[in-house]
């Protein structure tokens, strides 16, 4: 029964920062553009990284 005390706020805090993590990214617009996202994967002429950087002259 002891556990409970520790369990039932630990729990509390594990999901209240869920909530505060979920807040922070529709803050941060992690999701304005999802359409765009899915066009942009498909396109391999719009990648642009390290190494393609370092191939063309």
């Amino acid at each position: 029964m002891n556990i409970l005390l520790v369990l039932a706020p630990f729990s509390l805090l594990l999901g209240l920062t869920s909530l505060v993590a979920f807040w922070w990214t529709l803050r941060a617009g992690q999701y304005e553009d999802p359409q765009g996202d899915a066009a942009r994967i498909l396109d391999d002429h719009l990648r642009e990284g390290p190494d393609d950087e370092a191939a063309q002259p």
